[in-house]
């Protein structure tokens, strides 16, 4: 568990790094875009399919990074109902769930990737249309992995009556 925890909290610092690097990337290729654009009448041609795609990156990271903090979107309504062990076992619950779609997700994207590498398609710059694409999956097996240890650590607390500090983990 603690080797996960450690190799999570990297994984958790280099996703906040490449975050702010493509985030810094993106606004200076649309800033550029619109400064060669207006006062050039001319561009970048493969700034706005790059821009497009980090958008895709970056929400995506993002999404990772919400699992990891234990911010990402809960549908509450039954929490309201229970209290105190109700509320670990509807948090594993959910947590599984999460990690199940997650897991279908990592299924399907991964189908998605297939094919178009398959198809041969490019992206821009000849890159093939599936590299950048890559992400779907790759962020989806974290976010499983996540919510599964996050369900991992809730059924150890509710048998061991342990309490979780901010993020969820053990004590």
């Amino acid at each position: 568990m603690q080797r996960w925890q450690k190799w999570d909290q990297t994984l958790g610092r280099i996703e906040k790094f490449t975050l702010s690097a493509m985030l810094s990337v993106m606004i200076l290729v649309a800033f550029s875009q619109i400064i060669l654009r207006n006062v050039f009448s001319s561009g970048i041609s493969w700034g706005d399919p790059l821009v497009r795609y980090l958008v895709l990156w970056v929400g995506f990271i993002g999404a990772s990074l919400a699992a990891k903090e234990g911010k990402h979107i809960t549908i509450e309504i039954f929490s309201r109902w229970f209290s105190g062990r109700g509320q670990q076992y509807l948090r594993a619950i959910s947590n599984l769930i999460s990690a199940l779609v997650c897991g279908l997700l990592v299924y399907a994207g991964w189908t998605f990737i297939s094919n178009e590498a398959q198809m041969g398609g490019t992206a821009f710059l000849q890159i093939p249309l599936w590299i950048p694409q890559i992400i779907l999956p790759v962020t989806f097996a974290m976010m499983t992995l996540r919510f599964g240890l996050r369900c991992w650590v809730e059924l150890m607390m509710i048998f061991t009556s342990g309490n979780p500090d901010k993020h969820g983990n053990p004590l």
